[in-house]
């Protein structure tokens, strides 16, 4: 029944939402721009009431793509305001994602953007090898520069995150849109060779959470499937990072291994969960587990997030 209910509302995904024409119909630039861009949305109405979440959509790639947003109870349009894009794993939807991260809680601008039917039937996005060939990091930057035209956004605090299938999505945007974005962080995240090379234009901020339990997406990777250990991904990160040291490691928690590596050009960061399988961390039952564990993923995310910011976004790039 569940998996039927979320793929019925995965079948909504190129539908618009009656009432947004004159937002959804701002152009689109239609190339991916990996770098700053200023934000025009300051002093204007937000299309969307603020403390609830609201369909919207955008033209991407000839596309027309939905999305949840949630503005926070506190948005001002004259307060520059971060933003952080939650990704939805594979065969889920943005409203799953949203109910599994709680993420409308956090002081952002939250979207959650829909996934397109890939070649399993299901609901997912780019970089792995059931994806339905959508350009979606195109789909990300049209969206990020749809929201600054409409929203006060802080265009140097962008964020992506992601879990399973939408973490390997939010990795490969660390790969191809790091010129735009702040940070990005990955709960169990599905790091499939079809993402392609990455070459950052910048070393960025990563935190990654991972259960040594997961079975879907193991800890110790699927050479079949071409998925690498954990740790693999993580020294790519930090050798693309330019990390000196470590990893150091220490226990938060009982369970819980938290690895920071030292003297970076950005953030690397990571925490297995010793119990934890394909599931979000949390300390309370959610939509993946009936069963908590012992770390919030979401304020841990939020706060590595509010501890950077994209450096080279000057002085009117909000306005």
């Amino acid at each position: 029944m569940v998996v039927r209910k979320l793929l019925a509302v995965a079948g909504l995904i190129l539908a618009a939402a009656p009432g947004q024409a004159a937002w959804a119909a701002t152009p689109s630039p239609g190339k991916v721009i990996d770098r700053p861009v200023p934000t025009t949305g300051c002093g204007k109405r937000p299309p969307v009431p603020a403390g609830v979440a609201t369909t919207r959509t955008v033209v991407s790639g000839g596309i027309s793509r939905t999305y949840l947003l949630h503005l926070p109870a506190g948005y001002r349009p004259g307060r520059a305001t971060p933003v952080v894009l939650s990704f939805h794993g594979r065969t889920r939807t943005s409203e799953y994602q949203r109910e599994l991260t709680g993420m409308d809680g956090l002081n952002a601008i939250v979207a959650y953007p829909q996934g397109t039917i890939g070649t399993d039937g299901a609901p997912s996005f780019q970089g792995a090898p059931y994806s339905s060939g959508v350009d979606d990091v195109l789909f990300t930057s049209d969206l990020l520069t749809q929201l600054q035209r409409g929203l006060c956004v802080d265009p140097a605090r962008i964020y992506v995150s992601g879990k399973s299938n939408g973490g390997g999505f939010a990795g490969l945007l660390s790969c191809r849109l790091a010129g735009r974005i702040a940070a990005s962080a990955q709960v169990s995240g599905a790091f499939y060779p079809q993402g392609g090379v990455c070459e950052p234009s910048r070393p960025t901020p990563i935190i990654e959470f991972h259960g040594a339990a997961d079975t879907t997406i193991p800890y110790g990777g699927n050479a079949t499937k071409g998925l690498p250990p954990i740790a693999d991904w993580l020294a790519g990160w930090a050798a693309r990072n330019r990390c000196l040291a470590g990893p150091v490691t220490s226990t938060p928690v009982a369970g819980v291994t938290r690895s920071v590596w030292l003297r970076c050009a950005a953030a690397v960061e990571h925490y297995r969960i010793g119990d934890l399988g394909h599931t979000w961390p949390s300390t309370t039952p959610n939509p993946d587990s009936a069963t908590p564990t012992v770390i919030d993923a979401t304020p841990l995310i939020w706060k590595f997030f509010r501890d950077h910011r994209l450096a080279n976004c000057g002085a009117g790039f909000t306005h």
